[in-house]
């Protein structure tokens, strides 16, 4: 891939012209201190306090959502025979598929060679981790009783020899979703340790400085470090890169190894983790708009980011379109009666107006993403990560409850109502999600000083050089 990160922009053909991975005018000294400098500089925008606010008002419905359901029980939510699983597994599925970008932006994309990952893998990394930890409160509340939840649900020497049930999908997802956070927060520590040291240097304070020098794990620069941070690097990226696709294809398990009419379907593993890195890459262009305009961080997310993951977004979004037709053909060409009834009830049941939403905010509105005009406006662009962030959880929606409420037997028939619990505990994650993100903008650098600095060596000079430590030092 072509870049240029310290002068004009290439004229890449006549018609097209390759805009910069860095801005013009950057040097290694500005790189350091744009970005250090939303966390040293003692400045914090209104902005800030504003959403962090809010989320936190969020996290305080989270704790009493969770608390009146420990202390009431599951009744509280709207499940109900015959829909076990409402806003439990819909959130759950959710934020797993928003996890999805972090590690493919940190992993695959590094593996690939695609030097535009740079400037958004540390939030994408970031994002990951608070949105699993989202994930994960769903089925762990789900039980009832999440204090034990550790000895349902992880093997261990019993000495009354009770084991999980390892044919359930649920177990695969514990070892799926446990492995999935374990290493992306060993990526996620490990790419931050260069960055804590480049902070403990520039930190003004006493606190700053022993902070991060703890955090920077007596972190030198040698080339000793060097070689060590880059093997460990390039070892963890080949650990995460089939977590991308085991992770989510597990997840879709839990739905396709059931006998239930819209579940029982082969196409569910590809079109879940196509779907999780097109919600993934959405949430990213969510959070890092509003980012790089607040903390004017134009330099390196710059509009050739941006373009790239519109497009990376366009193209999972066809896929998604894709197992969207199929399902519809196969609800038709099957000759199943269950599987034709399940579509046509989708189409035009009750819960039409859920199905029809998400065919518009998933596939029409991001047909958008055709335009190169539509992709170079920022607030166009806004606009369409929002309605994927809405369709996909529709989507999710669409799938639990329209599939289960009405099933073989027409006695069994129900309605699904969520209540306020429900929302409340969906909309406290929103703010639990939004609340780490705000505090982790304002303790370590939301993109990687490293890493950037290295591309505008390679730029610069026509080849790779790691860090560009000769010019650094000078």
């Amino acid at each position: 891939m072509a870049s240029v990160a310290h002068s004009a922009p290439e004229t890449h053909t006549p018609d097209e012209v390759v805009q910069p991975l860095i801005a013009p005018g950057n040097s290694y000294k500005s790189i350091t201190e744009k970005i250090s400098n939303v966390i040293l500089s003692g400045k914090t925008p209104m902005f800030w306090f504003f959403w962090f606010s809010l989320a936190f008002l969020f996290v305080n419905i989270l704790g009493l959502s969770a608390t009146v359901l420990l202390l009431i029980g599951t009744g509280i939510w709207g499940v109900t025979i015959p829909i076990g699983w409402g806003f439990a597994i819909i959130n759950f599925v959710w934020w797993i598929g928003i996890g999805h970008a972090g590690t493919l932006i940190s992993a695959v994309l590094l593996l690939l060679n695609q030097r535009w990952r740079t400037s958004i893998n540390r939030f994408a990394e970031t994002m990951t981790i608070f949105a699993v930890l989202c994930a994960g409160m769903f089925p762990l509340l789900h039980t009832g009783r999440p204090w034990l939840a550790a000895y349902w649900l992880m093997p261990y020497p019993s000495t009354m020899g009770v084991w999980p049930q390892f044919r359930s999908p649920l177990i695969w997802d514990v070892f799926a979703v446990s492995t999935y956070l374990t290493i992306s927060a060993v990526f996620w520590i490990v790419g931050l340790i260069p960055d804590f040291a480049a902070l403990r240097e520039r930190a003004t304070s006493r606190f700053g400085k022993v902070a991060y020098g703890m955090l920077a794990m007596g972190w030198r620069g040698s080339a000793r470090h060097w070689h060590h941070y880059e093997i460990a690097y390039l070892l963890l990226a080949g650990l995460s890169t089939p977590l991308v696709v085991s992770v989510h294809s597990i997840v879709s398990l839990d739905f396709a190894v059931s006998v239930i009419p819209g579940w029982h379907t082969t196409i569910f593993p590809p079109y879940f983790v196509a779907g999780a890195i097109y919600a993934g890459f959405a949430m990213v262009l969510t959070l890092g708009i509003p980012m790089r305009k607040v903390w004017k961080l134009e330099d390196f997310i710059t509009m050739r980011h941006i373009d790239c993951m519109a497009k990376v977004m366009l193209a999972t979004g066809l896929f998604v379109a894709y197992g969207y037709s199929i399902e519809a053909f196969m609800g038709y060409y099957s000759a199943n009666t269950y599987e034709g009834f399940m579509i046509s009830n989708r189409m035009f049941g009750p819960y039409w107006w859920s199905y029809w939403s998400l065919i518009f905010f998933n596939v029409l509105i991001p047909q958008l993403l055709w335009f190169r005009s539509i992709r170079a406006n920022i607030p166009a662009l806004f606009g369409i990560s929002m309605s994927i962030n809405v369709g996909m959880w529709l989507e999710r929606f669409v799938i639990v409850v329209t599939s289960l409420h009405r099933d073989f037997l027409p006695s069994a028939w129900g309605m699904y109502y969520p209540t306020r619990w429900d929302w409340g505990l969906f909309t406290g994650t929103l703010g639990f999600f939004l609340f780490m993100m705000l505090l982790f903008i304002r303790i370590a650098p939301i993109i990687s000083i490293t890493e950037v600095r290295a591309l505008f060596f390679e730029t610069k000079h026509g080849h790779r050089n790691k860090h560009g430590t000769e010019e650094a030092a000078a």
